[in-house]
């Protein structure tokens, strides 16, 4: 009997590892859906990420998007966390992985964060959350920055570009409203990311301006 109970113990908290990772987040209102690959590359190869960049991921998970800013297209990146689970991943993937001087973790409500910092910011966050987030984002974030989400839209606004095969929609703020579709300029034969960032059609965000008081 004790021999089958050292045996079924592991995978019992195996099992229930599991079921919090994915069910039991949603306390922090943090469910877990992780982002294919395919999605993470054309989220930044459509918002043109590069090294000039600082890139927020509210609600980071695993990683997926912002070591893939960091490493790929060598952005600056802050992900933002609130379950702690996903948190300690985060931040063992930053200290084994690396680039520990690109990446920033923070343990925090992604509304209690200043984005006033951002040129890119990327979500994958249920429609409430982009709901509640959008006076946020319009209050604080610069003209110029680049706003990419995948599968849901951000209610209100006109995406600049929406590619259906990878539900990822970008976001052009400038200062007073989001621009809507215009031509891009020709890729080169790489694609948008060839140039890691270089010859993007959209102006740079503008600098932080003095702290609100």
């Amino acid at each position: 009997m004790l021999d089958l109970f050292w045996l079924l113990a592991p995978i019992a908290v195996a099992a229930l590892a599991a079921f919090y990772f994915v069910f039991g987040s949603f306390l922090y209102g943090a469910g877990y859906q992780p982002t294919f690959r395919s999605s993470v590359l054309r989220m930044l190869d459509l918002a043109r990420v590069g090294p000039g960049d600082c890139l927020y991921d509210l609600g980071a998970g695993t990683g997926a998007i912002l070591f893939r800013a960091a490493r790929r297209h060598h952005a600056r990146v802050v992900g933002v966390e609130i379950e702690p689970f996903r948190y300690l991943i985060l931040e063992l993937r930053r200290l084994v992985g690396g680039p520990r001087d690109q990446v920033r973790i923070l343990w925090k409500n992604l509304f209690d964060i200043d984005l006033s910092e951002a040129t890119v910011v990327a979500l994958f966050l249920w429609p409430d959350a982009m709901r509640r987030l959008r006076p946020k984002l319009e209050a604080e974030l610069r003209p110029g920055t680049r706003v990419v989400s995948h599968w849901h839209e951000m209610p209100g606004w006109r995406p600049r570009e929406y590619d259906p095969r990878t539900r990822v929609y970008l976001y052009l703020w400038n200062g007073r409203e989001t621009v809507g579709p215009e031509p891009f300029p020709p890729e080169g034969p790489e694609g948008p990311a060839s140039g890691g960032g270089e010859d993007r059609p959209f102006p740079s965000a503008a600098p932080p301006s003095a702290p609100r008081t």
